[in-house]
């Protein structure tokens, strides 16, 4: 079973819709009713984007992730979801320039179980991942983003700069991941 951790994100309707669709076994939560003693009973966890900056929020997320990377739990962080990843593993974000919004085309850096050419997404977020830790692999940029797609090592868990749910590549992205 997936757990889709809603973190506020005004897209998590269009992911929990199209999971729905795709007939993917899901429940949803957000971080402030979620007991962490639960996670062990799901098998993969999706971090919603969000709005706002909330420090609660960032605590349950960051339990979340190193949970999941102490028990092989498959996990994918979305927008926030992504640079909440970096942030837990010792790396930076930034606050864009300007806010990024719209369909960008992503450059695949190396092969991944994501995807495996480059990908039309949807960009929405005004902060971006600034700083890697040495534990997470850049996979894809962007014209306007150096991290795209991460990883951390060798394990299932990903983060994504971009709002996959919004698009139909970023779609076919999602359906990859619920199926490793």
């Amino acid at each position: 079973m997936l757990l889709v951790v809603d973190n506020g994100s005004i897209y998590t309707k269009k992911l929990t819709d199209f999971l729905t669709k795709k007939n993917i076994s899901f429940r949803k939560s957000t971080p402030h009713i979620l007991e962490l003693n639960s996670l062990k009973k799901y098998g993969s966890i999706i971090l919603s984007g969000r709005t706002k900056n909330d420090k609660k929020i960032n605590e349950v997320n960051s339990k979340i992730i190193n949970f999941s990377i102490k028990n092989d739990k498959k996990l994918l962080g979305i927008c926030y979801g992504a640079e909440i990843l970096a942030l837990t593993l010792g790396g930076t974000i930034r606050k864009t320039k300007f806010i990024q919004k719209g369909n960008e085309t992503i450059e695949i850096l190396q092969n991944n179980l994501l995807t495996n050419n480059s990908i039309d997404v949807f960009e929405s977020h005004g902060f971006e991942i600034a700083k890697l830790p040495n534990t997470l692999i850049p996979l894809a940029k962007s014209d306007n983003c150096n991290y795209e797609i991460i990883q951390y090592n060798e394990k299932l868990i990903f983060g994504t700069q971009f709002h996959p749910e919004m698009s139909l590549d970023g779609n076919n992205l999602i359906e990859k991941f619920c199926s490793l």
